[in-house]
């Protein structure tokens, strides 16, 4: 099923982000955690692309065993290690394993590469993808970032830069993570004043270990509120509580978030069924009465 199909049936839907293995003896434990999630039964399963399309077919085999267990799939594909030739053969594989559902990615660029080497002319950013996979009929998702690109020279500039992929067709966008819903609620309120008023999808990533936060900023460069810092430094050593913290505060964002409206929650789940698991329980019944 097309997510835009679904977004058009439910006030609010849930999704989950998992990532292919790095290493291809760990495939199998991947799969299975896929499953599990599925078996929550959320809306639909996003699934990454690896850096410069590493994991590429581990991405079309795990969303094909999703979707066979009742689960639609959302598989990333980028534009950095691509050409229109392997996007070709990629589109091929993705409609053969039932796939209905693509997010359209330029991709971060490989350490020690630019963009120029790491993606051809056809492909330089996710706009030109989007086109290529709308023509293709696809449901395209698009990613955005409401604390801004970090490439981006400053919000403005951001936003601009999203409109163009946008115009290309997107039907969806997806948030980064953050951990302030205020920045959220900002930067949708910007979006609309632009004439961007597609169902955003607010990405929330479980803080469950306090070295977690380190790592977070140095990928995505996410501000970081001082009511999570202090979680982080009173339970950082003591690892049952920092995990019950971690879900009780993405638990309080999750119903902040669906309280002012908002059409989407989207976990980055790690590959953490448990962790999943917990902050749906905490959840579920309120998107029962929401979607009622």
């Amino acid at each position: 099923m097309k997510i835009c199909e679904i977004l058009k049936s439910k006030k609010i839907t849930l999704s989950f982000e998992v990532f292919p293995p790095k290493q291809q003896a760990n495939f199998n434990n991947v799969v299975n955690t896929a499953l599990s999630l599925s078996s929550l039964k959320p809306d639909f399963m996003s699934i990454t692309y690896g850096a410069g399309g590493t994991t590429r077919g581990n991405t079309v085999e795990i969303a094909e065993k999703i979707i066979q267990n009742g689960t639609p799939a959302l598989a990333h594909l980028t534009c950095v290690g691509n050409t229109e030739e392997t996007i070709k053969s990629d589109i091929e594989k993705m409609k053969a394993a039932g796939i209905k559902n693509v997010l359209a990615l330029r991709g971060d660029v490989p350490q020690g590469q630019t963009i120029e080497s790491a993606t051809c002319d056809s492909l330089k950013h996710a706009n030109q993808l989007v086109s290529i996979l709308k023509k293709e009929g696809f449901c395209v998702g698009g990613a955005c970032y409401p604390e801004g690109h970090p490439e981006s020279a400053n919000r403005s500039e951001d936003i601009d830069n999203l409109k163009y992929k946008v115009d290309a067709g997107v039907d969806f966008l997806t948030t980064q993570m953050f951990f302030d819903n205020n920045m959220l609620y900002s930067y949708l309120y910007r979006l609309q004043s632009k004439g961007i008023h597609l169902p955003v999808m607010a990405g929330i990533m479980p803080i469950v270990n306090s070295n977690q936060v380190e790592r977070m900023v140095k990928l995505s460069s996410a501000y970081i509120p001082e009511k999570l810092l202090s979680i982080c430094d009173r339970f950082q050593n003591n690892a049952q509580a920092m995990r019950q913290a971690g879900i009780a505060y993405a638990t309080d964002q999750i119903i902040d978030l669906i309280s002012n409206g908002i059409r989407g929650i989207h976990i980055y789940a790690m590959n953490k069924v448990d962790v999943v698991t917990d902050i749906v329980k905490n959840i579920d019944k309120i998107f029962d009465a929401v979607n009622a």
